[in-house]
């Protein structure tokens, strides 16, 4: 047996699900999200086909739409943990299969350099057209300066939700927990937006989706600012514009993540923005010139590290409650 598959089988004996977070997320570096049959393209498909049948304005429907709906994909994980019960090669590889379906970065940096290549080659309409692949902002009235912050500022949000989330959420509660952020997650993007049909309805889904990235938007933030040299940035700037701006943006959790994205680059986010048919003037995070089409391969490449970096941090904290579950059970 090469000694790299050696190595791997006796780290998912010792630490399974550790060793199905790392599997996971390489397997997305290398792969990419699954282009056919992607089981969260199911899962919103089902949200929708329920949400039309018992959709009603109120925040009583709706919290029952996005609580059943979360509650039953964390089951579905329970589930499936159960039945690798005793076997760490088959929970590691388990581990692996939900990890590399909830992660999304490497999809994330392809739908960037896709933006950023339509925008260098003047295609502006053409990058109006690719906007909806990575936010719900209004595309119409952006130029390419508009539509260069608009991908930066979804490529620093979507960095926390589509990967330093569910690595938490992994490093926590293993398949289960993936599972269900992911479900929470994509329910807050179908109907937590303030639109006239789910101002209430949707507000259960939004807020659960703001408490469950509380922990993984401050990962997200401070990996940026340990990244932020490797993109010609001071990590000292990234911390002020985090600490300074990072509570002025709406979101609580895009906030940090922006600002500090913000600082990493050495760039002004926020301004004014078209969404779901209301246009806000979102305050300004950071310092610096707004950020050109020439700083979205800088943005995706800060993604990238912080993605390593929060690999790492959830991979670790995994291994060490893996290590602490076999050693109890030794002790039993």
């Amino acid at each position: 047996m090469p000694a790299a598959a050696l190595l791997g089988l006796r780290c998912a004996q010792r630490w399974p699900t550790a060793t199905g977070l790392g599997a996971g997320l390489l397997a997305d570096a290398v792969l990419g999200d699954p282009r056919r049959g992607h089981p969260v393209a199911g899962f919103g498909s089902l949200a929708a086909a329920v949400e039309r049948r018992v959709h009603h304005d109120s925040r009583g429907a709706g919290a029952a739409y996005a609580g059943g709906l979360t509650t039953a994909t964390a089951l579905v994980g329970v589930a499936a943990v159960a039945v690798t019960r005793g076997r760490p090669g088959a929970r590691a590889t388990l581990t692996a299969l939900a990890t590399w379906t909830v992660v999304g970065g490497t999809s994330l940096r392809r739908e960037a350099a896709a933006m950023s290549a339509l925008l260098e080659g003047g295609d502006v309409d053409g990058a109006r057209d690719r906007l909806s692949h990575l936010c719900g902002r209004d595309p119409a009235a952006l130029d390419t300066a508009g539509l260069a912050r608009a991908t930066v500022e979804s490529v620093a949000e979507n960095t926390s939700d589509a990967v330093v989330g569910p690595l938490v959420w992994g490093a926590l509660a293993g398949v289960p927990g993936l599972l269900a952020y992911r479900a929470a997650n994509t329910l807050d993007a179908m109907v937590g937006h303030r639109s006239p049909r789910y101002a209430r309805f949707g507000w259960a889904a939004a807020r659960t989706d703001d408490v469950l990235n509380l922990l993984p938007s401050r990962l997200c933030a401070a990996s940026a600012v340990v990244c932020a040299p490797l993109v010609g940035g001071r990590r000292s700037t990234a911390r002020t514009a985090w600490r300074r701006d990072g509570r002025k943006h709406p979101s609580p959790n895009a906030g940090p993540v922006e600002a500090a994205f913000a600082g990493a680059l050495g760039r002004t986010l926020g301004g004014r923005l078209s969404y779901a048919g209301r246009v806000e003037d979102r305050p300004l995070l950071g310092d610096g010139p707004a950020p050109g089409v020439s700083d979205i391969a800088r943005a995706a490449r800060l993604s990238g590290a912080v993605s390593v970096v929060a690999g790492i941090v959830a991979v670790g904290a995994r291994a060490a409650l893996d290590s602490r579950s076999i050693d109890a059970g030794s002790a039993r």
